[in-house]
């Protein structure tokens, strides 16, 4: 059974940095490609960024280029988003996804999703 779990949320000043995690089980992380996406309230879910099953290739949605970093660990089946310089409208429910299609995960249309962490940026 595939899982996702991401973690890391929580609520957050303004210009500090987040660290999300989206731990794996029950499938071959490494064959995966893996994205993370947020919702605001009221707004539809968007890409924010996506990682390869290597590793090797990163995408960034334009907002968020310069100040978020998507990584993995296969040794750990763990997808990381590294978040710095936080804005108030950076708060969202994040998500990961995986699929073995990359182009699955670039329009938002993975077959596996975690359930989402919340982030608030305060100030």
């Amino acid at each position: 059974q595939v899982q996702l779990l991401e973690s890391g949320g929580g609520e957050v000043q303004a210009g500090n940095s987040l660290r999300l995690s989206c731990t794996a089980s029950g499938f071959a992380f490494n064959s995966y490609n893996m994205g993370w996406f947020r919702q605001a309230p009221g707004k539809e879910r968007e890409r924010v960024a996506i990682i390869t099953l290597n590793g090797a290739v990163t995408e960034y949605t334009d907002a968020v280029k310069g100040r978020f970093t998507i990584s993995r660990d296969n040794a750990r089946n763990t997808c990381y988003l590294q978040i710095d310089s936080l804005k108030f409208e950076d708060t969202a429910v994040y998500y990961c996804a995986a699929d073995r299609s990359f182009a699955a995960v670039l329009s938002g249309t993975a077959k596996s999703w975690g359930q989402g962490t919340q982030v608030t940026v305060s100030s």
